[in-house]
């Protein structure tokens, strides 16, 4: 019994060896937080970058944006449609970069994201995040163990990631846009319960170190749910900014404000009340999207997820309006349209952040400093 014991250790000691050599790490850092951030960034590039460029062009009549520049399959593609028809293997790519994939396992991951995200449907993205980390790990694997490693890691990972796409990504695929359909459907049905608790949740996934454009993207978010989503997001950056302007004055403003709020992420495991003004702002601001405003945010949806990040939550409503007058969904747009936009997304999380900390800061619980940025 002893012997086997030791045999055992020994081999459980020899593969955990060989992983460290491969650097597998198998933690929720690696794959809830740098796998998920790499996949919003695949995402921005690609479909966000796209969805911008093809509104520019259409609503400023440029001609080398709107202009099609190549037909596939009988599909026409302007400069934006190409950029957003690579989002699969862009997201694929940047998860495979995040996992420190070997240059083989990372140039094979291409086919791997472009087969998840086809097959995957309204789901493709999440589709591709779970099969791309499944197809990196299994790639690294293998990668140099063969003098044959050329033919051996590319082989490997393409027939993991397709074979798993063709298995898996469709169910996945569906399992997040039911999932996505339901918060959708359960917003329209219950509007200021959904827009509180919307709003609140992305907000909040938006200022930790996770990604809330990769969430908002795999459930693609839209309609009203995407316009909470908006809010909550946009209360998070702009009050951030605001709230801590005494500490961090321009700059702090701008680097919140059209940066990101992680940045406060430090100050709030020293102080997590200083968390609770944009939160209240976020459960606020949520509702009145939903049931006043009516705000919804019809663009991409991992544009539910950037907030005020250059612009990219306020672009993708607008892209929205866009969209829906083209379909016949929506006549025009009208000033409510944008005295909505702007109270949602800049004016009264401003005010209420800056109301909700003067008052906690009389309290005591927010002190000169606990805002103060580290840059």
């Amino acid at each position: 019994m002893i012997e086997k014991n030791a045999k055992e250790a020994i081999q459980l000691g020899k593969c955990k060896e060989f992983l460290q050599r491969k650097d597998i790490v198998f933690s929720g850092k690696r794959y809830g937080i740098d796998a998920l951030g790499a996949m919003a960034q695949g995402l921005f590039c690609t479909l966000l970058v796209g969805t911008i460029l093809n509104t520019i062009g259409q609503q400023f009549h440029i001609g080398f944006l709107t202009q099609i520049v190549a037909t596939i399959n009988g599909t026409d593609y302007t400069i934006g449609g190409l950029a957003s028809a690579m989002v699969g293997p862009a997201i694929a790519i940047a998860i495979g970069y995040a996992l420190h994939c070997p240059p083989l396992v990372l140039f094979s991951l291409i086919p791997v994201g472009f087969a998840a995200n086809a097959i995957g449907g309204a789901g493709g993205p999440l589709a591709v995040y779970v099969i791309a980390i499944i197809a990196s790990e299994c790639g690294k694997l293998v990668s140099k163990e063969t003098k044959v490693d050329i033919l051996v890691t590319p082989i490997v990972t393409i027939l993991v990631g397709i074979g798993l796409s063709w298995l898996i990504a469709g169910p996945i695929g569906m399992a997040a846009g039911a999932v996505g359909n339901a918060v959708k459907w359960a917003t329209t049905k219950q509007p200021f319960l959904m827009g509180i608790l919307v709003s609140a949740i992305i907000g909040i996934a938006l200022t930790l170190p996770i990604s809330s454009a990769a969430i908002c993207a795999a459930l693609s978010l839209t309609g009203l749910a995407g316009g909470a989503a908006v809010a909550g997001c946009c209360a998070q950056m702009v009050g951030f900014a605001v709230m801590s302007f005494r500490e961090n004055r321009w700059g702090g403003l701008v680097a919140q404000g059209i940066g990101t709020s992680m940045l406060q992420m430090p100050n709030i495991v020293k102080n997590p009340r200083i968390w609770i003004p944009p939160i209240l702002a976020s459960i606020i601001t949520g509702p009145l999207a939903t049931c006043l405003f009516k705000l919804e945010m019809n663009g991409a949806p991992v544009s539910a997820g950037m907030g005020t990040c250059g612009f990219v939550g306020q672009i993708g409503v607008y892209t929205g309006w866009v969209n829906d007058m083209a379909g016949g969904v929506k006549a025009a747009i009208t000033a409510m349209d944008w005295i909505g936009l702007a109270l949602i997304c800049f004016i009264l999380p401003a005010v209420l952040s800056w109301l909700f900390c003067l008052i906690l800061r009389k309290w005591g619980w927010i002190k000169d400093g606990d805002l103060k940025l580290d840059v």
